[in-house]
């Protein structure tokens, strides 16, 4: 242990599940679902991460695993509107959807609250030490769940990891989301992906953003919401980020925002219904795509994707997203990524060993930092792949802390039973 603070010790729970986004918010409602006591501890002051704080426009991708249904199909029905698809999200009414399901499940939730440190006994951990206004904590847990996206405990436990692409260490570019309004529905074009081309009057839509916008920003992706007029712009674009760093979260942060004025002009100027659109709110949480890759005791591959490997212990299973390796230099879609013409259409599976650190026991890993490749991970960062691996880990976490067994030796067959 680093801390020298005073530390209040805190027993009363099963486990802690640390961050709170999509993940994070479905292990903790799984893990006390199965009877756990659970406590979801969250950096921010919002639950969601980015399909709430983030401003995402809409779930990505999809999963088998029910708890991702039933999260959709209950923020759905809060919708003032109609939305244009269950997917779309309305961050609000999503946030209220997580919270209530938090609290029917009998999880407690601490927001504002940073995980500093782990407490360990060899190569366990048997406890996570937070900091918040009231001082600092550590709770004493069967099972810590990781769902941080940056695997910050899971860091601090000294589990192997990998940042960024295996050949040099680089990552993918972070984006900060923003809505306008004003938009002309009846002649709005709405370019879902980097490979979606849009041909106007002034010329080629992605062309056009590659030659006006500052780089690295340079494409076009727009996305209806859930009220008229209203559209979400996936457009801001900031390279060479270390998420895991203060300094170059900051760096984003200012960056991005930088770059909002200028693709309204852009908008305004070259993209037809957008020409009285005008800026209504932007996200307070900018999306970092992708750092720490740790190491499980499987690791998931490109080619598990390419195959559709259905694996015989998996805790995920009916996942399909494209590899959406956006450009680790500039704007648009990086030469290995491939969007609309990703050819695989029959989902994939995620072991249970994805989720398990090679070496450290007392540990679950949920969301975007579980074991995989660069190349998977493109795919299974995806929200509701996310929503999965979260599940998995709250169930896998009640089972072992009821059982006293350790995570790493439970039947996989006891998780897929209540999958």
């Amino acid at each position: 242990m680093k801390y020298t603070a005073e530390c209040t010790e805190i027993d009363k729970y099963d486990v802690a599940v640390l961050g709170a986004g999509p993940a994070g918010a479905a292990a903790a409602i799984a893990a006390a679902r199965c009877g756990a006591k659970t406590i979801l501890i969250e950096s921010s002051g919002r639950v969601g991460g980015m399909s709430t704080a983030g401003m995402m426009s809409h779930f990505t991708g999809t999963v088998g695993n029910r708890l991702y249904w039933e999260i959709l199909n209950r923020a759905a029905k809060k919708n003032s509107f109609a939305s244009p698809h269950i997917t779309v999200i309305d961050p609000e009414m999503l946030e209220l959807t997580y919270l209530e399901m938090l609290e029917e499940a009998g999880a407690d939730v601490l927001l504002n609250t940073t995980v500093y440190d782990t407490v360990m006994d060899g190569n366990r951990l048997k406890g996570v030490i937070c900091a918040n206004k009231s001082g600092f904590f550590v709770y004493n847990v069967s099972v810590a769940i990781d769902a941080t996206g940056d695997g910050d405990a899971a860091y601090k436990c000294g589990a192997e990891f990998v940042k960024g692409r295996e050949a040099d260490g680089k990552m993918q570019p972070a984006t900060l989301m923003f809505k306008v309004a004003g938009v002309d529905m009846e002649r709005a074009v709405f370019p879902p992906s980097f490979e979606t081309l849009v041909e106007t009057e002034k010329g080629e839509l992605q062309a056009l953003a590659k030659e006006k916008l500052p780089h690295p920003a340079g494409h076009v992706l727009l996305y209806r919401s859930t009220i008229p007029g209203v559209v979400t712009c996936n457009m801001t674009n900031v390279t060479d980020i270390d998420g895991t760093s203060a300094e170059d979260l900051t760096r984003a942060e200012i960056n991005a925002r930088k770059q909002i004025i200028p693709i309204i002009d852009f908008l305004r100027e070259y993209v037809p219904g957008y020409e009285s659109c005008y800026l209504i709110g932007s996200a307070s949480l900018i999306g970092i795509r992708e750092t720490r890759h740790f190491k499980g005791v499987k690791t998931l591959t490109k080619e598990d994707i390419e195959n559709a490997v259905q694996y015989d212990d998996y805790v995920v299973y009916g996942a399909l997203f494209n590899f959406d390796v956006h450009n680790l230099t500039g704007s648009g879609l990086d030469v290995t990524g491939c969007q609309k013409n990703f050819k695989q259409k029959n989902g994939y599976t995620i072991p249970f060993g994805c989720l398990i650190p090679e070496k450290i026991d007392g540990l679950i890993l949920a969301g975007r930092n579980i074991s995989g490749t660069h190349m998977a991970h493109s795919s299974f960062r995806a929200m509701p792949i996310c929503v999965g691996t979260g599940e998995a880990a709250g169930i896998a976490a009640a089972v072992a802390a009821e059982s006293g067994t350790n995570v790493r030796d439970i039947d996989v067959r006891e998780i897929q039973n209540r999958l």
